[in-house]
Protein backbone atom coordinates (compact mmCIF):
# COMPACT_ATOMS: atom_id res chain seq x y z
CA UNK A 1 0.00 0.00 0.00
CA UNK A 2 1.39 3.32 -1.11
CA UNK A 3 1.15 6.42 0.68
CA UNK A 4 -1.75 7.92 -1.61
CA UNK A 5 -4.04 4.16 -0.95
CA UNK A 6 -2.98 4.64 2.76
CA UNK A 7 -4.15 8.29 2.94
CA UNK A 8 -7.53 7.54 1.02
CA UNK A 9 -8.27 4.88 3.12
CA UNK A 10 -7.76 6.58 6.65
CA UNK A 11 -9.69 9.50 5.19
CA UNK A 12 -11.88 6.76 4.20
CA UNK A 13 -12.48 5.29 7.84
CA UNK A 14 -12.35 8.76 9.67
CA UNK A 15 -15.21 10.40 7.53
CA UNK A 16 -16.82 6.87 7.94
CA UNK A 17 -16.50 7.44 11.73
CA UNK A 18 -17.08 10.92 11.74
CA UNK A 19 -20.73 9.81 10.57
CA UNK A 20 -21.86 6.93 13.26
CA UNK A 21 -20.85 8.99 15.88
CA UNK A 22 -23.25 11.74 13.90
CA UNK A 23 -25.72 9.44 13.83
CA UNK A 24 -25.24 8.22 17.61
CA UNK A 25 -25.64 11.88 18.69
CA UNK A 26 -28.88 12.12 16.48
CA UNK A 27 -29.60 8.73 17.92
CA UNK A 28 -29.42 9.98 21.49
CA UNK A 29 -31.28 13.31 21.11
CA UNK A 30 -34.16 11.73 19.33
CA UNK A 31 -34.36 9.23 22.60
CA UNK A 32 -34.26 11.95 24.74
CA UNK A 33 -37.36 13.68 22.79
CA UNK A 34 -38.94 10.75 22.79
CA UNK A 35 -38.12 9.45 26.33
CA UNK A 36 -36.41 6.84 25.61
CA UNK A 37 -33.45 5.07 26.85
CA UNK A 38 -30.89 6.89 24.24
CA UNK A 39 -29.25 3.52 23.95
CA UNK A 40 -33.12 2.03 22.32
CA UNK A 41 -32.69 4.79 19.26
CA UNK A 42 -28.82 4.78 18.95
CA UNK A 43 -29.01 0.78 18.33
CA UNK A 44 -32.01 1.31 15.73
CA UNK A 45 -30.22 4.13 13.99
CA UNK A 46 -27.09 2.61 14.09
CA UNK A 47 -28.24 -0.95 12.29
CA UNK A 48 -30.03 1.19 9.83
CA UNK A 49 -27.06 3.05 8.74
CA UNK A 50 -24.82 0.18 7.85
CA UNK A 51 -26.30 -0.51 4.69
CA UNK A 52 -26.86 3.19 3.90
CA UNK A 53 -22.92 3.37 4.20
CA UNK A 54 -22.48 0.13 2.62
CA UNK A 55 -24.81 0.92 -0.70
CA UNK A 56 -24.41 4.21 -2.16
CA UNK A 57 -25.75 5.79 -5.49
CA UNK A 58 -26.74 1.96 -6.59
CA UNK A 59 -23.75 0.29 -7.84
CA UNK A 60 -21.24 2.42 -6.14
CA UNK A 61 -19.90 1.73 -2.93
CA UNK A 62 -19.77 4.24 -0.10
CA UNK A 63 -17.13 1.72 2.05
CA UNK A 64 -14.14 -0.54 0.83
CA UNK A 65 -13.91 -4.09 2.25
CA UNK A 66 -10.87 -2.75 3.87
CA UNK A 67 -12.45 -0.28 5.68
CA UNK A 68 -15.38 -2.49 6.79
CA UNK A 69 -12.90 -4.51 8.10
CA UNK A 70 -10.89 -1.50 9.93
CA UNK A 71 -14.64 -0.56 11.20
CA UNK A 72 -15.24 -3.90 12.76
CA UNK A 73 -12.23 -3.78 14.62
CA UNK A 74 -12.91 -0.68 16.04
CA UNK A 75 -16.32 -1.78 16.65
CA UNK A 76 -14.65 -4.60 18.74
CA UNK A 77 -12.71 -2.62 20.86
CA UNK A 78 -15.66 -0.50 21.61
CA UNK A 79 -17.87 -3.67 22.80
CA UNK A 80 -14.88 -5.18 25.05
CA UNK A 81 -14.17 -1.36 26.76
CA UNK A 82 -18.15 -1.26 27.11
CA UNK A 83 -18.53 -4.62 28.65
CA UNK A 84 -15.67 -4.40 31.03
CA UNK A 85 -17.41 -1.38 32.08
CA UNK A 86 -21.28 -3.99 32.07
CA UNK A 87 -19.14 -6.78 34.45
CA UNK A 88 -18.15 -4.03 36.70
CA UNK A 89 -21.64 -3.01 37.12
CA UNK A 90 -23.05 -6.68 37.61
CA UNK A 91 -20.67 -6.38 41.01
CA UNK A 92 -21.45 -2.96 42.09
CA UNK A 93 -24.97 -4.27 42.44
CA UNK A 94 -26.44 -4.47 45.80
CA UNK A 95 -28.88 -6.80 46.80
CA UNK A 96 -32.01 -6.40 48.70
CA UNK A 97 -32.21 -7.74 52.26
CA UNK A 98 -35.21 -11.00 51.25
CA UNK A 99 -33.39 -13.56 49.81
CA UNK A 100 -36.81 -15.77 49.44
CA UNK A 101 -37.82 -13.04 47.18
CA UNK A 102 -34.89 -12.46 45.07
CA UNK A 103 -35.06 -16.26 44.56
CA UNK A 104 -38.60 -16.73 43.56
CA UNK A 105 -38.09 -13.90 41.42
CA UNK A 106 -34.93 -14.88 39.62
CA UNK A 107 -36.36 -18.28 39.05
CA UNK A 108 -39.96 -17.12 37.18
CA UNK A 109 -38.31 -14.11 35.51
CA UNK A 110 -35.51 -16.73 33.98
CA UNK A 111 -37.17 -19.98 34.03
CA UNK A 112 -39.93 -19.07 32.25
CA UNK A 113 -38.41 -16.61 29.62
CA UNK A 114 -36.01 -20.26 28.86
CA UNK A 115 -39.32 -21.77 28.29
CA UNK A 116 -40.43 -19.70 26.32
CA UNK A 117 -37.26 -19.36 24.29
CA UNK A 118 -37.68 -23.25 23.74
CA UNK A 119 -40.96 -22.55 22.29
CA UNK A 120 -39.42 -20.34 19.55
CA UNK A 121 -36.81 -22.48 18.92
CA UNK A 122 -39.40 -25.03 17.98
CA UNK A 123 -41.28 -22.84 15.26
CA UNK A 124 -37.62 -21.98 13.84
CA UNK A 125 -36.95 -26.22 13.90
CA UNK A 126 -40.25 -26.60 11.91
CA UNK A 127 -38.99 -23.94 9.16
CA UNK A 128 -36.46 -24.57 6.70
CA UNK A 129 -35.66 -21.06 5.91
CA UNK A 130 -35.09 -20.04 9.46
CA UNK A 131 -33.86 -23.36 10.88
CA UNK A 132 -29.64 -22.95 9.16
CA UNK A 133 -27.42 -25.42 10.04
CA UNK A 134 -26.57 -25.23 13.76
CA UNK A 135 -26.50 -28.09 15.87
CA UNK A 136 -30.00 -28.34 17.53
CA UNK A 137 -28.63 -28.20 21.02
CA UNK A 138 -26.40 -25.14 20.14
CA UNK A 139 -29.13 -23.22 18.67
CA UNK A 140 -32.46 -24.44 20.91
CA UNK A 141 -29.86 -22.71 23.94
CA UNK A 142 -28.78 -19.61 22.22
CA UNK A 143 -32.34 -19.03 21.66
CA UNK A 144 -33.84 -19.80 25.04
CA UNK A 145 -31.04 -17.32 25.87
CA UNK A 146 -31.83 -14.67 23.73
CA UNK A 147 -35.58 -14.50 25.43
CA UNK A 148 -34.41 -14.73 28.92
CA UNK A 149 -31.55 -12.01 28.78
CA UNK A 150 -32.01 -8.66 30.72
CA UNK A 151 -29.83 -5.74 30.28
CA UNK A 152 -28.48 -4.49 33.45
CA UNK A 153 -26.66 -1.25 31.73
CA UNK A 154 -30.26 0.13 30.15
CA UNK A 155 -32.04 -1.11 33.30
CA UNK A 156 -29.63 0.87 35.29
CA UNK A 157 -30.11 3.91 33.23
CA UNK A 158 -34.08 3.58 33.30
CA UNK A 159 -34.20 3.32 36.94
CA UNK A 160 -32.49 6.28 37.44
CA UNK A 161 -34.29 8.15 35.17
CA UNK A 162 -37.03 7.13 36.77
CA UNK A 163 -35.85 7.36 40.47
CA UNK A 164 -35.98 3.85 41.05
CA UNK A 165 -32.67 3.19 41.55
CA UNK A 166 -33.17 2.97 45.80
CA UNK A 167 -36.75 1.36 45.88
CA UNK A 168 -37.68 -1.72 46.84
CA UNK A 169 -39.06 -2.52 43.07
CA UNK A 170 -35.50 -1.23 41.68
CA UNK A 171 -33.08 -3.08 43.72
CA UNK A 172 -34.93 -6.04 43.26
CA UNK A 173 -35.12 -5.51 39.54
CA UNK A 174 -31.35 -5.10 39.42
CA UNK A 175 -30.73 -7.90 41.61
CA UNK A 176 -32.78 -10.57 39.53
CA UNK A 177 -31.02 -9.04 35.95
CA UNK A 178 -27.59 -9.17 37.79
CA UNK A 179 -28.26 -12.89 38.44
CA UNK A 180 -29.74 -13.55 35.16
CA UNK A 181 -27.08 -12.10 33.04
CA UNK A 182 -24.76 -13.97 34.45
CA UNK A 183 -26.97 -17.25 34.20
CA UNK A 184 -27.42 -16.05 30.65
CA UNK A 185 -22.99 -15.68 30.05
CA UNK A 186 -22.64 -18.94 31.45
CA UNK A 187 -25.10 -20.43 29.01
CA UNK A 188 -24.34 -18.62 26.03
CA UNK A 189 -20.96 -20.09 26.43
CA UNK A 190 -22.16 -23.66 26.17
CA UNK A 191 -24.37 -22.64 23.22
CA UNK A 192 -20.93 -21.34 21.53
CA UNK A 193 -18.75 -24.34 22.79
CA UNK A 194 -21.86 -26.65 21.03
CA UNK A 195 -22.04 -24.90 17.99
CA UNK A 196 -18.28 -25.03 17.70
CA UNK A 197 -17.28 -28.98 18.71
CA UNK A 198 -20.61 -30.40 19.92
CA UNK A 199 -19.86 -32.12 23.01
CA UNK A 200 -16.69 -32.84 22.33
CA UNK A 201 -15.85 -29.49 22.48
CA UNK A 202 -17.10 -29.49 26.07
CA UNK A 203 -14.50 -30.08 28.13
CA UNK A 204 -12.61 -27.58 26.91
CA UNK A 205 -15.11 -24.85 27.48
CA UNK A 206 -15.11 -26.15 30.81
CA UNK A 207 -11.32 -25.80 31.48
CA UNK A 208 -11.18 -22.28 29.92
CA UNK A 209 -14.35 -21.26 32.16
CA UNK A 210 -11.86 -22.59 34.96
CA UNK A 211 -9.19 -21.09 34.24
CA UNK A 212 -11.14 -17.71 33.73
CA UNK A 213 -12.30 -17.98 37.43
CA UNK A 214 -8.97 -19.05 38.65
CA UNK A 215 -7.96 -15.63 36.74
CA UNK A 216 -10.81 -13.75 38.60
CA UNK A 217 -9.47 -14.59 42.05
CA UNK A 218 -5.43 -13.92 41.78
CA UNK A 219 -6.11 -10.80 39.58
CA UNK A 220 -8.72 -9.51 42.06
CA UNK A 221 -5.99 -10.43 44.87
CA UNK A 222 -3.68 -8.44 43.00
CA UNK A 223 -5.77 -5.51 42.65
CA UNK A 224 -6.22 -4.88 46.00
CA UNK A 225 -2.75 -4.89 46.97
CA UNK A 226 -1.33 -2.09 48.75
CA UNK A 227 1.15 -1.15 45.34
CA UNK A 228 -1.83 -1.25 42.82
CA UNK A 229 -4.02 0.85 45.10
CA UNK A 230 -1.75 3.78 45.54
CA UNK A 231 -0.89 3.39 41.72
CA UNK A 232 -4.52 3.23 40.97
CA UNK A 233 -5.57 6.63 43.30
CA UNK A 234 -2.02 8.40 41.96
CA UNK A 235 -2.71 7.50 38.22
CA UNK A 236 -6.03 6.87 37.26
CA UNK A 237 -6.15 7.97 33.73
CA UNK A 238 -3.49 5.28 33.07
CA UNK A 239 -4.95 2.97 35.29
CA UNK A 240 -7.58 3.22 32.98
CA UNK A 241 -6.14 2.90 29.94
CA UNK A 242 -3.88 -0.38 31.35
CA UNK A 243 -7.68 -2.02 32.42
CA UNK A 244 -8.77 -1.29 28.90
CA UNK A 245 -5.49 -2.93 27.57
CA UNK A 246 -6.33 -5.59 29.54
CA UNK A 247 -9.19 -6.43 28.64
CA UNK A 248 -8.26 -6.21 24.95
CA UNK A 249 -5.34 -8.86 25.72
CA UNK A 250 -8.03 -11.18 27.66
CA UNK A 251 -10.87 -11.03 24.45
CA UNK A 252 -7.90 -11.99 22.35
CA UNK A 253 -6.48 -14.87 24.30
CA UNK A 254 -10.48 -15.98 24.18
CA UNK A 255 -10.95 -16.13 21.00
CA UNK A 256 -7.82 -17.82 20.04
CA UNK A 257 -8.71 -20.64 22.42
CA UNK A 258 -11.84 -20.68 20.80
CA UNK A 259 -14.37 -19.19 23.02
CA UNK A 260 -16.14 -15.85 22.26
CA UNK A 261 -14.46 -12.78 22.91
CA UNK A 262 -17.05 -11.31 24.67
CA UNK A 263 -16.14 -13.46 27.73
CA UNK A 264 -12.27 -12.41 28.15
CA UNK A 265 -13.66 -8.60 28.65
CA UNK A 266 -16.42 -10.01 31.02
CA UNK A 267 -13.63 -11.62 33.35
CA UNK A 268 -11.58 -8.53 33.30
CA UNK A 269 -14.61 -6.81 34.43
CA UNK A 270 -15.55 -9.18 36.78
CA UNK A 271 -12.13 -9.57 38.30
CA UNK A 272 -11.78 -5.41 39.39
CA UNK A 273 -12.45 -4.77 43.03
CA UNK A 274 -15.68 -2.67 44.14
CA UNK A 275 -14.21 -0.25 46.18
CA UNK A 276 -12.33 2.66 45.13
CA UNK A 277 -12.13 1.44 41.31
CA UNK A 278 -15.25 2.98 39.89
CA UNK A 279 -13.74 6.22 38.33
CA UNK A 280 -10.73 4.56 36.34
CA UNK A 281 -13.46 1.78 35.01
CA UNK A 282 -16.03 4.52 34.11
CA UNK A 283 -13.42 5.78 31.69
CA UNK A 284 -12.80 2.94 30.18
CA UNK A 285 -16.53 2.14 29.49
CA UNK A 286 -17.41 5.93 28.72
CA UNK A 287 -14.72 4.98 25.75
CA UNK A 288 -16.55 2.27 24.99
CA UNK A 289 -19.59 3.85 24.81
CA UNK A 290 -18.43 5.94 22.39
CA UNK A 291 -17.19 3.70 20.25
CA UNK A 292 -20.09 0.70 20.58
CA UNK A 293 -22.39 2.38 17.86
CA UNK A 294 -19.63 1.40 15.30
CA UNK A 295 -20.48 -2.34 16.59
CA UNK A 296 -24.12 -1.52 15.73
CA UNK A 297 -23.18 -0.09 12.33
CA UNK A 298 -21.14 -3.13 11.08
CA UNK A 299 -23.88 -5.20 12.62
CA UNK A 300 -26.29 -3.91 9.83
CA UNK A 301 -23.54 -3.87 7.37
CA UNK A 302 -23.10 -7.58 7.92
CA UNK A 303 -26.65 -8.41 8.28
CA UNK A 304 -29.28 -6.41 6.56
CA UNK A 305 -27.28 -5.59 3.36
CA UNK A 306 -27.59 -9.38 3.04
CA UNK A 307 -30.02 -11.41 1.53
CA UNK A 308 -32.36 -13.21 3.67
CA UNK A 309 -35.52 -13.27 1.61
CA UNK A 310 -39.30 -11.77 2.38
CA UNK A 311 -39.21 -9.87 5.61
CA UNK A 312 -39.79 -12.92 8.67
CA UNK A 313 -42.82 -11.25 9.81
CA UNK A 314 -44.25 -14.41 11.90
CA UNK A 315 -40.82 -14.81 13.87
CA UNK A 316 -40.86 -11.28 14.46
CA UNK A 317 -44.50 -11.47 16.29
CA UNK A 318 -43.86 -14.48 17.77
CA UNK A 319 -40.63 -13.98 18.91
CA UNK A 320 -41.62 -10.19 20.22
CA UNK A 321 -44.80 -12.24 21.86
CA UNK A 322 -42.91 -14.78 23.59
CA UNK A 323 -40.11 -12.00 24.66
CA UNK A 324 -42.86 -10.15 26.42
CA UNK A 325 -44.83 -12.47 27.88
CA UNK A 326 -41.93 -14.85 29.13
CA UNK A 327 -40.84 -11.93 30.96
CA UNK A 328 -43.23 -10.29 32.06
CA UNK A 329 -45.43 -13.13 33.19
CA UNK A 330 -42.70 -14.89 34.43
CA UNK A 331 -41.15 -11.83 36.55
CA UNK A 332 -44.82 -10.91 38.25
CA UNK A 333 -45.21 -14.91 38.79
CA UNK A 334 -42.08 -15.52 40.46
CA UNK A 335 -42.59 -12.21 42.56
CA UNK A 336 -45.64 -12.73 44.10
CA UNK A 337 -44.30 -16.54 44.47
CA UNK A 338 -42.22 -15.06 46.78
CA UNK A 339 -44.67 -12.91 48.72
CA UNK A 340 -44.75 -9.25 46.93
CA UNK A 341 -47.63 -7.23 46.42
CA UNK A 342 -49.30 -7.81 42.89
CA UNK A 343 -48.66 -3.83 42.20
CA UNK A 344 -44.85 -4.22 42.94
CA UNK A 345 -44.73 -8.00 40.68
CA UNK A 346 -46.45 -6.33 37.60
CA UNK A 347 -43.98 -3.51 38.16
CA UNK A 348 -40.88 -6.15 38.16
CA UNK A 349 -42.22 -7.52 35.48
CA UNK A 350 -42.14 -4.34 33.33
CA UNK A 351 -38.57 -3.78 34.18
CA UNK A 352 -37.16 -6.73 34.13
CA UNK A 353 -38.28 -6.82 29.72
CA UNK A 354 -35.23 -4.60 29.30
CA UNK A 355 -33.21 -6.04 26.82
CA UNK A 356 -31.16 -3.81 24.98
CA UNK A 357 -27.47 -3.70 24.07
CA UNK A 358 -26.54 -6.82 26.18
CA UNK A 359 -29.38 -8.74 23.65
CA UNK A 360 -27.57 -7.57 20.81
CA UNK A 361 -24.15 -8.39 21.92
CA UNK A 362 -25.53 -12.37 22.31
CA UNK A 363 -27.16 -12.13 19.28
CA UNK A 364 -24.43 -10.88 17.23
CA UNK A 365 -22.29 -13.77 18.85
CA UNK A 366 -24.85 -16.36 18.34
CA UNK A 367 -25.03 -14.83 14.50
CA UNK A 368 -21.22 -14.56 13.87
CA UNK A 369 -20.40 -18.47 15.09
CA UNK A 370 -23.30 -19.95 12.46
CA UNK A 371 -26.01 -20.73 15.14
CA UNK A 372 -28.62 -18.13 14.20
CA UNK A 373 -29.97 -17.20 10.42
CA UNK A 374 -30.32 -13.21 9.14
CA UNK A 375 -34.24 -14.25 9.21
CA UNK A 376 -33.88 -14.82 12.83
CA UNK A 377 -31.24 -12.97 14.05
CA UNK A 378 -33.33 -9.59 12.50
CA UNK A 379 -36.62 -11.00 14.33
CA UNK A 380 -34.40 -11.22 17.69
CA UNK A 381 -33.14 -8.03 16.80
CA UNK A 382 -36.92 -6.32 16.81
CA UNK A 383 -37.79 -8.33 19.92
CA UNK A 384 -34.98 -6.50 21.96
CA UNK A 385 -36.00 -2.98 20.93
CA UNK A 386 -39.63 -3.37 21.03
CA UNK A 387 -39.35 -4.94 24.47
CA UNK A 388 -36.73 -2.13 25.73
CA UNK A 389 -38.54 0.52 24.35
CA UNK A 390 -41.81 -0.67 26.11
CA UNK A 391 -40.17 -0.33 29.57
CA UNK A 392 -40.29 3.12 30.39
CA UNK A 393 -43.75 3.97 28.89
CA UNK A 394 -45.09 0.56 30.50
CA UNK A 395 -43.79 1.96 33.57
CA UNK A 396 -44.73 5.48 33.63
CA UNK A 397 -48.68 3.63 32.32
CA UNK A 398 -48.67 1.30 35.65
CA UNK A 399 -47.82 4.49 37.60
CA UNK A 400 -50.40 7.07 36.13
CA UNK A 401 -53.03 4.47 36.59
CA UNK A 402 -52.01 3.64 40.59
CA UNK A 403 -51.84 7.47 41.16
CA UNK A 404 -55.61 7.73 39.50
CA UNK A 405 -56.85 4.69 41.99
CA UNK A 406 -55.43 6.07 45.07
CA UNK A 407 -56.87 9.64 44.31
CA UNK A 408 -60.25 7.85 43.62
CA UNK A 409 -60.12 5.85 46.60
CA UNK A 410 -59.09 9.23 48.33
CA UNK A 411 -62.47 11.28 47.11
CA UNK A 412 -64.60 7.93 48.14
CA UNK A 413 -62.97 8.11 51.75
CA UNK A 414 -63.74 11.67 52.09
CA UNK A 415 -67.20 11.58 50.20
CA UNK A 416 -67.62 8.74 53.20
CA UNK A 417 -67.02 11.30 56.01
Amino acid sequence: MNAAEFAARTGQVALALLAVLLVAFVGRAVGRLARQPTVVTEIAFGLAIGPALLAFGGERTLLSEETIGTLRTIGHVGLVLFLIGVAHELRRTSAPARGQLIGWTTAGALIVPLLAGCAFALAVLADPELRGTAPTPALVMLLAVSLSVTAVPVLARILEEQELLDTPVGKLSMTVAVIIDVVAWLLLALALGLAAGGSGGLPRLAMVVAGGLLVIFFLGRLLRTGAVTAFRARFSQVTAVLIGAAGLVSSWAFQELGVAEIFGALLVGFAIPVDGWHGAVHWVSRAGRLLVPVFFVVTGITVFSGQFGATPWFAIVLATALGIAGKVGGGYLGARLGGAPASDAVRVGVLVNTRGLTELVVLQAGYSAGILTAPVFLALVVMALVTTAMTGPCYSLLERRAARRWKTWALVEEGSR
